[in-house]
C-alpha cells in the first residue's frame, strides 16, 4: 500500500475516533448531576407553592428575568462597571502584594520593615474599614477600588512570601557553584521556585476580590452589579437579586479557571500523585 493511501486511512480513523468522543465525560456528568437535581427540586418547590416567590424566585423566573435584563442592556452595563472596578482593584492589589512579598522575602531587613505592619493590617476586619475609606476617599470609585485592592494584597503577600522562603536551600548552593549573580539567582531560581505558591495566592485573592466588590458596590454605588442587587432588594425583587449573585459566581469561576489554566501551563513540568 502506498504512503498516501496509508496517510488517508490514518486520517479517516482519526476523524471516526474524534466523532465517537462524547461531549461530556462521565466525570463531568457526575459533577453536573447534583446541581441539576437541586435546580429541579427548587423549581418543583416554587411551582407547588412550598417556596414562596417573595422569599426566592423560581429558576424559570430567574432565567426570564436575566434574559430581560440582557435585552434591556441593564445587565451588560452592570457587568462592565463591576469588571472595571475588579480589574483595577485587583491589579493594584496584586502589584502591591507581590512587590511587598519580594521585599520581605529576599531580605531580613525587608522582612523586619514590611511584615509587622502588614500582619497588623491583616488582623483588621476588611469590611470594617468601609466607613473610614468613605471618609478618606469620598463616595466615588476610589473607596470601592481601594477595598478590592486591600483584600487582594494579603493572600498574595502571604503565599508569595511563603513560596520565596520555601525554596530549597540546595538550589542556592547550585547558584553559588554556577557563580550566578543575585539578580540571576532571584530570576532563575527563587521566582520559579515560588511560582506555585504565588498562583495559590492568586486564586485566593481573586475570591477575596469578588467578595470585597460585592460589599463595596452595595454601599454608596450608583452602578454595577452590587447596585443592581441593592436596588432590587428595595422592591423585593428576589429574581433580580439571584441573577446578580449568579453573575458574580460565574465571573468568579471564570477568573479562577483562567488562573488554573495558567497554573497548568506554567507548572506543566510538575507531576502529582494523581498523574502517575
Amino acid at each position: 500500500m502506498s504512503a498516501p493511501a496509508v496517510d488517508a486511512g490514518m486520517r479517516q480513523r482519526a476523524v471516526r475516533t474524534r466523532s465517537r468522543v462524547p461531549l461530556l465525560s462521565a466525570t463531568a456528568w457526575q459533577r453536573l448531576a447534583s446541581p441539576l437535581v437541586i435546580v429541579v427540586v427548587w423549581q418543583v418547590a416554587s411551582t407547588t407553592g412550598l417556596l414562596p416567590e417573595r422569599l426566592l424566585a423560581s429558576p424559570l423566573k430567574i432565567l426570564t428575568t436575566a434574559a430581560g435584563l440582557v435585552q434591556e442592556g441593564v445587565l451588560p452595563e452592570a457587568i462592565a462597571v463591576s469588571l472595571q472596578r475588579a480589574v483595577i482593584g485587583f491589579t493594584l492589589g496584586a502589584v502591591a502584594g507581590i512587590g511587598l512579598a519580594l521585599v520581605a522575602g529576599l531580605s531580613r531587613v525587608g522582612e523586619n520593615a514590611v511584615d509587622p505592619p502588614l500582619q497588623m493590617l491583616r488582623a483588621l476586619p476588611l469590611f470594617g474599614l468601609i466607613p473610614l475609606f468613605i471618609l478618606w476617599f469620598g463616595i466615588g470609585e476610589t473607596p470601592k477600588v481601594a477595598l478590592v485592592a486591600l483584600g487582594v494584597v494579603f493572600p498574595l503577600y502571604l503565599n508569595t512570601f511563603s513560596g520565596i522562603r520555601g525554596v530549597d536551600g540546595r538550589l542556592a548552593e547550585v547558584a553559588r557553584v554556577l557563580r550566578l549573580s543575585r539578580t540571576e539567582t532571584v530570576t532563575h531560581i527563587v521566582l520559579p521556585g515560588a511560582l506555585a505558591q504565588t498562583l495559590v495566592g492568586l486564586r485566593q485573592s481573586l475570591g477575596v476580590a469578588w467578595l470585597a466588590l460585592i460589599v463595596a458596590e452595595q454601599i454608596n454605588a450608583d452602578a454595577g452589579l452590587g447596585y443592581m442587587i441593592n436596588n432590587a432588594r428595595e422592591f423585593l425583587r428576589t429574581d433580580v437579586i439571584v441573577v446578580g449573585l449568579i453573575v458574580y459566581a460565574i465571573l468568579g469561576l471564570l477568573t479562577d479557571a483562567l488562573v488554573r489554566l495558567l497554573e497548568r501551563r506554567a507548572l506543566s513540568w510538575r507531576q502529582n500523585f494523581l498523574s502517575r
